[in-house]
C-alpha cells in the first residue's frame, strides 16, 4: 500500500491551539500509512522541540500570511502531496481560491474558530465564497458546522465534525516535571485563566469579575500575550486588583493546571477551546463563560464543570465562590475528558478522514 503524502500547513509552531493539534496528528499518524510533512511559513515556536524528528518541516521563511501563497504554490508543485491539510483560519481562506489549480491533491481545511465570530474583515470574508473548493472541511464542534452551513453555505457533505484530541501521555510527562509556581501564594486559592490577550478571551469581564472578589483571598492567574495586554493591565491598575498576576506566554502551562484550585475560561465565541479540555485533563474544574463553540459539547455539568454568564460580573464572581467552596473529584474529571476525547479516540477519526480521500 502506497503511503498517504501529507502536508500540513501553518503559520509557525507557537503554543497555541491550533499548532498543538496539527502537531499532535503529525506525530502520532502510523507511518506505515502516510508520510507527513509540516510547513511553516517561518520555522519557530515552542512546539517544534516536541515535534517528532521524522516529520519534515519545511520553512518558507515568509514572515506574512498575505505574502504566503506564492511559495506554497511553489512547494505543492515540487512536492505533489496526496493531501494538503491546513490548519489556520487566514490560509485556509486564501488556499480555497486556488485548489482548483492542483486536481491531482486533495485540500482538508480545519477551521478553529466560529467563523462569523471571528473573521469580521471584509477582504478575508470574500474568500468563504470558494471554500465549497474543499474536499473536506474539519470543524470541532456542533457550533462551528452550523455557522459555515447558515452563514456561508457551505455544503453539509464537504464537513466532517471531529472533536480535538488530548494527548494524555504528553500532559502527564510535563505534569510530573512540574513544581509549585513561586507566585501560588500560601493560604490562597488560586484561579488560573489561559489565552491570547485580545477581547475574544473576554479577559476584560474577568478582571471585573475579580473586582467583587478583592477582598477575598483567591489570586488570579492569567497565561498568555497578545495585543491587549497594556489595555488589561490599565484595567488591572484601575480596579486595583492586587492579586491578578500576569504571567505572560508559559511553556509549560500544566505547571499552573497542576497546582490551580479552579480554572475559569472568560471567552466570548471559541472554536472547541483546547485549553478547556486540557485543565480537565489535569483533574481541575472549570467554570466557563455561556459562549460559542462546543461548550455544551464539553462541560457534563457536575462532573468536568458548569456554564455560568460571565457578563453578569457578581454573580459570577460568587460562583466563583460557591465552586472553590466546594470538593470535585479530579478522577472524574480526567475520566470525563478522557473517555471522549483521548488522542487514540480523536485520531482514529482523522485516520480515517485521510484514508478516505
Amino acid at each position: 500500500m502506497k503511503r498517504k503524502s501529507i502536508i500540513f500547513i501553518l503559520p509557525d509552531l507557537e503554543t497555541g491551539g491550533a499548532e498543538r493539534i496539527v502537531m499532535t496528528i503529525a506525530n502520532h499518524l502510523p507511518l506505515e500509512k502516510f508520510e507527513p510533512k509540516i510547513m511553516l511559513l517561518r520555522k519557530e515556536g515552542g512546539y517544534l522541540k516536541f515535534l517528532r524528528e521524522d516529520v519534515e518541516v519545511i520553512d518558507l521563511k515568509t514572515p506574512r500570511i498575505r505574502h504566503s501563497l506564492k511559495p506554497i504554490f511553489k512547494e505543492i508543485r515540487k512536492r505533489k502531496p496526496d493531501i494538503v491539510f491546513s490548519g489556520f483560519g487566514e490560509v485556509n481562506a486564501y488556499l480555497s481560491l486556488f485548489i482548483k489549480l492542483f486536481p491531482k491533491t486533495k485540500f482538508i481545511a480545519r477551521e478553529t474558530n466560529v467563523v462569523s465570530q471571528h473573521v469580521t474583515r471584509k477582504e478575508i470574508r470574500f474568500f468563504y465564497k470558494f471554500y465549497n473548493n474543499y474536499h473536506k472541511i474539519v470543524c470541532q464542534s456542533d457550533d462551528m458546522m452550523q455557522d459555515l452551513i447558515s452563514n456561508f453555505k457551505i455544503k453539509q457533505s464537504k464537513i466532517e465534525k471531529i472533536n480535538n484530541p488530548v494527548d494524555f501521555d504528553f500532559i502527564h510527562q510535563k505534569l510530573e516535571e512540574s513544581s509549585r509556581p513561586n507566585d501560588f501564594t500560601e493560604n490562597f486559592k488560586h484561579v488560573v485563566a489561559i489565552g491570547n490577550l485580545s477581547s475574544r478571551k473576554g479577559f476584560d469581564n474577568l478582571l471585573k469579575v475579580f473586582y467583587h472578589l478583592k477582598n477575598q483571598n483567591i489570586q488570579l492567574h492569567i497565561l498568555g500575550d497578545g495585543r491587549d495586554k497594556e489595555v488589561l493591565n490599565d484595567i488591572k491598575s484601575d480596579l486595583e486588583l492586587e492579586h491578578v498576576i500576569f504571567h505572560g506566554r508559559q511553556e509549560n502551562p500544566y505547571q499552573y493546571l497542576k497546582f490551580a484550585d479552579l480554572f475559569v475560561l472568560s471567552s466570548r465565541y471559541e472554536g472547541f477551546p483546547n485549553v478547556l479540555l486540557e485543565a480537565g485533563a489535569c483533574g481541575i474544574f472549570s467554570l466557563v463563560n455561556n459562549c460559542p463553540g462546543g461548550i455544551n459539547e464539553i462541560i457534563q455539568k457536575g462532573i468536568n464543570g458548569e456554564i455560568s454568564d460571565i457578563e453578569n460580573h457578581e454573580a459570577f464572581a460568587n460562583r466563583i465562590l460557591e465552586v472553590l467552596d466546594e470538593n470535585y473529584d479530579s478522577q472524574l474529571i480526567i475520566n470525563s475528558i478522557k473517555s471522549r476525547f483521548s488522542k487514540e479516540i480523536i485520531l482514529d477519526r482523522y485516520e480515517k478522514l485521510l484514508l478516505s480521500l
